[in-house]
């Protein structure tokens, strides 16, 4: 079992080894010349390198004790060179594991199915999280009464002036203007809204207001990608 730890090790730190050097000379002289959270990871290992010689008497324990001190070190090292890289993938794991969440790559956003076949879409209105469907027949983003208590928006003062059609029939709705408006990193501003009365609406829709705004959207296979002007 020992042997085979210690093949398993090396091999693992020949690896991260490797994909260490497929960086650019450029990028290795930063690395080296900036010595920020690099050097104090190297420095640990040689600091438990030093502690493990100094309370193991064997020399075969501290070799394994190094070897283990390095390998750590060197991931940490490459987790921290590909942070960004790691994290999109991080995002889009969780955008197919939850459905609603956006996976952001700058202005661009991507949003899975849901296995009703239609596309939840979590956004923030205000600041409020609020949870909304993807409606292209509506002409404008819709809030249930419940979404826009959330929003902060006046529901008291809301003049019901607008005919729409909902699954349930005609209603009437109020117009309002939303402050502000993001799905992952898209944000717009000052978004025509509609507010559905009292029992009038059981989702909130994103609807053709919020999409206009938009450079492009598209539906491309179970994925809705959404792309917002730079």
């Amino acid at each position: 079992m020992r042997r085979l730890l210690w093949i398993l090790l090396v091999l693992l730190a020949i690896l991260v080894l490797v994909l260490l050097l497929r960086l650019n000379n450029a990028a290795l002289s930063e690395l080296f010349e900036s010595a920020t959270l690099e050097t104090k990871i190297i420095a640990l290992a040689l600091v438990g390198v030093a502690i493990a010689a100094l309370f193991r008497q064997r020399f075969t324990h501290v070799l394994e004790s190094a070897l283990v001190w390095i390998v750590i070190a060197l991931i940490l090292a490459l987790g921290y060179t590909y942070r960004f890289e790691l994290r999109d993938v991080a995002d889009r794991m969780l955008a197919e594991l939850i459905p609603g969440r956006a996976a952001s790559h700058g202005r661009t956003v991507e949003i899975a199915r849901g296995s009703g076949g239609g596309f939840a879409v979590t956004t923030q209105v205000n600041g409020a999280r609020i949870p909304m469907v993807l409606d292209t027949g509506a002409s404008a983003v819709v809030l249930t009464q419940e979404a826009a208590k959330a929003a902060g928006l006046p529901l008291e003062v809301l003049t019901y002036s607008v005919n729409v059609d909902t699954a349930n029939g005609r209603a009437r709705a109020a117009p309002v203007t939303l402050d502000r408006v993001s799905i992952g990193g898209i944000i717009e501003r000052s978004v025509p809204a509609l507010i559905a009365q009292p029992g009038g609406l059981r989702t909130n829709l994103l609807g053709m207001s919020f999409l206009n705004r938009l450079e492009s959207w598209e539906v491309r296979g179970d994925k809705l990608v959404l792309r917002g002007y730079p």
